[in-house]
């Protein structure tokens, strides 16, 4: 993910430290555990990477058979495919066929829908859109609309009417992007009530060049997180080390869901990143997650 991107020489200059949650949180949250084992889903943004051959995959995988492999390491996939193309009955059903139980889908709503039109002018889009995720019944984790970059506040009551055409049996998570949504508090606590009167998420985006994006505010009990690392760099590990101890008290205040999506550079290193995330919620939030499965490295010079 490009997004808030920053140089390797940049890294060691920036301050990873997690906000203070935002003042919503205790008023979203009911103040006490209310599920155990808390429901998690950590995955990767893709599922077929040709470095992951040989790694998680099979050194002889055909490409078709990506998401049959990848339903049985992670427990969910950000699912950006559907930001280009809008899936037909034909791609639901093999989703549904290729799904392992519990397994959640979390598509990204067109950006015909996000970008080019803005939010205006979509309704029977959307209403398509909606319809086809709804089809993956079980397997439909929580979708999530990426406002483009040029996307404003000075836009924002066509989010409000867009809110409306999302139906009443869908949680949506928004990510907002434009710089103006962060700069003015007011701005943003209006925003956030906005979604939390209409039932949906505020994805919350841990990226090194834009902290601003990192606004630890719950607009529903279920937390939504894009993480991007640097390539495992050392940082990666004491970002996430603070991300699970942030989790732990969210979940002793009431978090009713997590879904935490692992970008890493090109999506090479998600796999040990996201391994890493499983592990250490296991351990601090006492939950059991699946664990991916990493091939043995073959030896080149042992075949000799």
């Amino acid at each position: 993910m490009d997004f808030g991107k920053v140089s390797p020489g940049q890294i060691n200059t920036i301050n990873f430290t997690l906000p203070a949650d935002s003042p919503l949180n205790t008023q979203v949250l009911p103040g006490q555990p209310v599920a155990h084992p808390l429901p998690a889903y950590v995955g990767c943004p893709v599922w077929m990477e040709k470095s992951w051959l040989g790694k998680i995959y099979p050194s002889a995988m055909k490409d078709k058979e990506a998401l049959a492999h990848y339903t049985q390491q992670f427990n969910t996939i950000e699912l950006n495919g559907t930001h280009y193309q809008m899936p037909n009955d034909e791609t639901i059903e093999r989703w549904l066929e290729e799904a392992t139980p519990g397994f959640k889908y979390c598509p990204k709503f067109p950006k015909a829908i996000s970008h080019e039109k803005e939010l205006l002018g979509v309704e029977e889009v959307t209403a398509f859109f909606c319809r086809q995720l709804l089809k993956l019944g079980d397997h439909l984790g929580i979708p999530f609309l990426q406002l483009g970059p040029a996307y404003t506040p000075q836009k924002g009551k066509g989010l409000v009417e867009f809110l409306k055409l999302i139906p009443e049996e869908m949680t949506i998570a928004v990510e907002f992007r434009h710089p103006d949504w962060f700069a003015n508090p007011r701005i943003w606590a209006r925003t956030c009530e906005i979604l939390r009167e209409a039932g949906h998420a505020a994805v919350i985006t841990d990226v090194s060049g834009r902290r601003d994006v990192l606004h630890q505010t719950l607009t529903v009990p279920k937390a939504v997180i894009r993480f991007v690392g640097n390539e495992l760099h050392p940082t990666d590990y004491t970002r996430t080390d603070e991300w699970i101890q942030r989790l732990k008290k969210w979940q002793q205040q009431g978090l009713q869901e997590l879904y935490a999506f692992i970008h890493c550079g090109q999506s090479e290193c998600a796999p040990e990143l996201s391994n890493y995330w499983i592990q250490e919620l296991n351990t601090h939030l006492g939950l059991s997650l699946k664990l991916p499965k990493f091939l043995p490295k073959v030896d080149q010079m042992s075949l000799f």
